[in-house]
Order: structure tokens, then C-alpha cells, then sequence
């Protein structure tokens, strides 16, 4: 996005140039003009547009924002505060005009009194200075702002536009409560109890999990991708979103072409995501159809297999998936890496070394036993990565957690190293591929970086080989959770993903 796209989200006026008049204003026709009236901040008055009012507030009520900008050193994100002040504490022109310095400080006039308010769309810094006074670097930040502001606007209108398609194409759906449980003899299945499920979905009915994922741009546009780039793969197809979450696969399916979407949750976020639903474990529900040709679902966890959500993703393919039938994504891939953070490493292992005097090594190692959820630095690493496990989804079995790696990383950066670093890839194998990393070398994601470090940091040099052993484990006590041992340097080490 270039700066010519600034002024649709921040301004009816162009930015100001050479060709401005001498009163720094840059004319807009008004026949162009399909903006809302501008009423006036101090009386029932309004205009074709925010210059205007301006003109009108200087000579009828004596507050000149010209001079208001030069007296208090005003720039875009102080004028809209101050236009949020006006309209919230309703203040007479003379309270503004007289201000010696800004009474609208508090950031809670960022929020608007009224989203549609005109004012708030006016480039204030394009009234200038006569004399051409010099922003400080705060003017680039705003503008940079201002991007960011109108990419995440017009996500905003598309996700709107996509709910809508999907409420029209799946009208008929209706909503099912459980009402049959397979004989677990007789089926595979998650062995996953009710009760850790239920306390693991009420954690996913919180809308802040949900904000986090859908603003994680990495994987909602990747997901997007995979299937708008697909649309003769979606073409009058039957896919369930599984896990669907707030249905954003599902829009994305809809407008894809798909032939119905079955969205599918046992969070009682879906109750807010659209109209009509299909809500319930998926082991426990019957679907309007018996196969499905797609089924796409977001179950990756932290370190990939945290959480167990794959388990319902195995139990859906082997149960409702048609025999030429999709999944997406159909492939994973979990690396190795060897890191360097020594300033890390001494805050959150070192540190106990030593505390104030004392001796407190005991619950260092306590610390060491979790592994941690980090985005880590890319310039601090130290090996080349390596891939310990390769997931093809249309074939692993329950037993996918379960897995051990002799691995071999070779030295790139001679450094210390203190911790080895998960992450895995996505791939969505499909006509036009589309893949996304969660590697501490690209664009970090919620899900960020697994860490496992090192009791004490060890010296290795550029051309040198480190070899040890990775083995991964479903946690007997909690299905959903991992134990990592890692043995390295001679020394066994076992960490907790919970």
C-alpha cells in the first residue's frame, strides 16, 4: 500500500503540496464530494465538508485550528482527541480557544463519540504552517498508523462481507445437540474425557483467543489464500469447518464456491459467529450429510501438537471424509534449532543462580521443566534447522504425538548456545500450493516459538556438529498436553508443554 492510499482512511484532502494556496488549504470539488455533512463542533450548522466548517468555526465562534496547531504543536492523533473532547464534553468555542495547552491528553478521546463523525476523517496536518514548520519524527509514526489503520479496515469489510455470504448460503442448516455416543469399543477416538474437554472449549468461548487468531495475519491469510486461490477445488463442494471457531473458514469456503459448509464447535463462541450452526463435539454429532469432500480446520496448537485438537481432525477424516476427499492443510512439518540468547537465558535460568545473595538453584530446575512460548530473536541463532517430524494428514493415526528424533544440527554462528528452538510449517498441497512458517526467521505468529533451554549455556563455534536425541509424548495424566525429553551434551532433560 502506497502513501496515495492514506487519504481515503485519514483525509478528503489531499496531502499538502507546492500546489496548496498561500492559506495551506488544497481545494476539493464539491460535486466529488460523497462524504456525510460536516456539522459544526459549536452549533447546529453543517456544511459540504470539514474545510468549510473550519471556516465557518474561525470567523463565528473565533477558534482559528491553524493557529490551535501551531500554539499547542498539534498533529493528527491530538486533533482527533480533541475533536472527540469537543463532541464528549460538549465545551463552548471560547474553553478551546483559550486553551494553553491540551485538555484532551487522556487516550480515552481516541475512541470516537461518533464513528460517523466527519471531522475525524480531516488530514489536520495538511493545514501547514506559513512558514513551514518542521514535524518531528512523531508526523511518520501517525502516517504509518494511518496504514495500518486502513489494511486493517478493509479486512474488517471483508470479513463483514464474507459472514453475510455464508448466512445466505447456509440458511437451511439447522442447529443439533448431541444425541448419540459411538461405542468406544468398537471406534477409534480421542481418549480424551468430557471433562477435560469441556474445561478445554470453555477456554475458546473468550473473544480475546479468538481476536488473537483472527489478527494473526499469517494464518488467517494463508487459510484465505489456500482456498480463494482453490476456487475450482471449493466449486460446489460439501466441507466442514472443523473447530470453525468464529466460521472464518467457513466464509472463506462460501465465497469460494463451496456447495454447503458445515461449521462445527463445541465453544460457545459459535453461538456469536452466525446464524445458523451446527454446535457439539464432532464425535458426538450427526452431520446432515454422511461425507464431506473438503474438510479444512485450524488445529494446530503450540509446538504443533499441543492441545490434541488433531485428534478430532484424524477422527473426521476417517468418519466423514468421502474416499477422494481433501484435508486442509494436508501436511505439517516440526523443526529443530539450536539458540543463542545468553541476556534470555540469564533472566529466566541464570537469575536463580543467585537472588540477592542467595542460593535459590532448586527452582531453577522447576523453571526448566516447562518449556516456554517465545517469540525468539532470528539473530541469535546459531544452527542450521532440521525437521524431526513430517505429518502427512490423510495418514497418521492417534499415534502421531508419539514420536523420537536423533537429530544432528550443524553450527552456522559460533556462539552460546541456550536453548533449542521448536516451530513447524503448514502446507495446503493443493493446485496452487500455499504454505506458511512459524520459524523465528519469518513474521511471527500466535503461536509464536517453543523453547527449551539449557540448564547452562554451552560454547559452540561455526563447522561444529551437536547430535542428541528428541522424543515427544502424549502426557498420560492430560491427553492434551506433551512431555519432551531432550538428551544432549550428555545430559538427559525433560520438559512439561501444558
Amino acid at each position: 500500500m502506497s502513501d496515495e492510499d492514506l487519504p481515503k482512511l485519514c483525509s478528503e484532502y489531499d496531502w499538502r503540496d507546492s500546489s496548496s494556496d498561500e492559506e495551506g488549504w488544497t481545494e476539493i470539488d464539491p460535486e466529488d464530494d460523497e462524504r456525510n455533512r460536516a456539522v459544526c463542533l459549536f452549533c447546529s450548522y453543517d456544511f459540504n465538508s470539514v474545510k468549510q466548517a473550519m471556516e465557518h468555526v474561525k470567523y463565528e465562534h473565533d477558534v482559528d485550528f491553524r493557529t490551535m496547531q501551531k500554539k499547542l504543536k498539534m498533529d493528527q492523533y491530538s486533533y482527533i482527541k480533541m475533536i472527540n473532547y469537543i463532541r464528549t464534553k460538549n465545551v463552548g468555542p471560547e474553553v478551546i480557544a483559550k486553551a494553553k495547552k491540551s485538555l484532551w491528553k487522556d487516550e480515552i478521546y481516541l475512541k470516537p463519540h461518533d464513528e460517523d463523525d466527519e471531522w475525524l476523517t480531516f488530514d489536520f496536518e495538511s493545514l501547514g504552517f506559513p512558514n513551514g514548520y518542521n514535524w518531528p519524527k512523531e508526523q511518520q509514526q501517525i502516517r504509518e498508523l494511518c496504514k495500518e489503520a486502513l489494511q486493517k479496515t478493509l479486512l474488517l469489510k471483508q470479513a463483514s462481507e464474507d459472514m453475510e455470504a455464508l448466512r445466505k448460503s447456509i440458511r437451511g442448516f439447522v442447529e443439533r445437540e448431541p444425541d448419540y455416543r459411538e461405542n468406544e469399543k468398537n471406534e477409534l477416538r480421542p481418549k480424551v474425557s468430557d471433562t477435560q474437554d469441556n474445561g478445554y472449549f470453555e477456554t475458546y468461548a473468550h473473544y480475546g483467543i479468538h481476536h488473537d487468531m483472527l489478527s494473526d495475519e499469517v494464518r488467517t491469510c494463508s487459510y484465505r489464500d489456500a482456498i480463494m486461490k482453490n476456487e475450482e477445488t471449493f466449486k460446489d463442494k460439501m466441507v466442514m469447518d472443523l473447530g470453525c471457531g468464529t466460521a472464518i473458514l467457513s466464509m472463506f469456503s462460501s465465497k469460494a464456491g463451496a456447495k454447503q459448509v458445515f461449521s462445527i464447535d463445541q465453544s460457545d463462541i459459535i453461538y456469536h459467529a452466525m446464524d445458523i450452526l451446527i454446535k457439539g463435539r464432532l464425535e458426538d454429532t450427526t452431520l446432515p450429510v454422511d461425507k464431506v469432500d473438503i474438510i479444512v480446520s485450524e488445529w494446530m496448537g503450540y509446538f504443533l501438537l499441543f492441545e490434541g485438537m488433531l485428534d478430532s481432525v484424524i477422527y473426521a477424516r476417517d468418519h466423514h471424509l468421502s474416499p477422494n476427499g481433501l484435508l486442509m492443510p494436508n501436511r505439517c512439518k516440526i523443526f529443530l534449532l539450536g539458540h543463542g540468547d545468553v541476556e534470555r537465558h540469564q533472566k529466566l535460568i541464570s537469575f536463580w543462580n543467585n537472588v540477592y545473595g542467595f542460593d535459590m538453584k532448586c527452582l531453577k530446575k522447576e523453571v526448566l521443566r516447562e518449556a516456554s512460548i517465545e517469540v525468539c530473536d532470528a539473530k541469535y541463532v546459531l544452527t542450521e534447522p532440521i525437521v524431526i517430524a513430517d505429518l502427512d494428514i490423510m495418514k497418521v493415526d492417534l499415534n502421531y504425538s508419539n514420536f523420537t528424533s536423533e537429530f544432528t544440527l550443524n553450527v552456522k554462528t559460533t556462539g552460546e548456545l541456550t536453548s533449542l528452538v521448536g516451530y513447524f510449517d503448514t502446507f495446503f498441497e493443493l493446485p496452487n500450493q500455499v504454505e506458511f512458517s512459524t520459524s523465528p526467521h519469518t513474521t511471527a505468529t500466535h503461536w509464536k516459538q517453543t523453547v527449551f533451554y539449557l540448564e547452562d549455556s554451552v560454547t559452540v563455534s561455526a563447522g561444529d556438529v551437536v547430535k542428541g536425541t528428541f522424543r515427544c509424548r502424549r502426557d498420560p495424566k492430560d491427553a492434551r498436553s506433551l512431555i519432551i525429553t531432550v538428551d544432549l551434551f550428555g545430559k538427559t532433560m525433560k520438559y512439561h508443554l501444558n
